[in-house]
């Protein structure tokens, strides 16, 4: 099995195969999500102080937040697989 790594921002890398969601953080459901995530212990924060704009859920039910658009982590994790696909 090929581990394909996406960057999610500041030079931190997640798994590929391993995201189940990338969301953006206003909603109060998503919200929630990062305050149980961070009760529990299994919230990454991986936007080195500055504002959250993408949140990231894994199949480990981890929490990865980032400083980056989810639109941005999106088009980088779709050209990883064309990228991929031509090779």
């Amino acid at each position: 099995m090929d581990i394909k790594l996406v960057n999610i921002g500041f030079g931190n890398i997640v798994a590929a195969n391993r995201i189940v969601a990338i969301v953006s953080p206003e909603s109060a459901p998503i919200k929630r999500i990062i305050q149980e995530a961070r009760e529990k212990g299994i919230l990454i924060d991986a936007t080195y102080g500055r504002r959250t704009r993408a949140v990231i859920i894994a199949d480990s039910s981890h929490v990865i937040l980032s400083a980056v658009q989810p639109e941005t982590v999106a088009n980088r994790l779709t050209s990883k697989d064309s990228s991929n696909e031509e090779a």
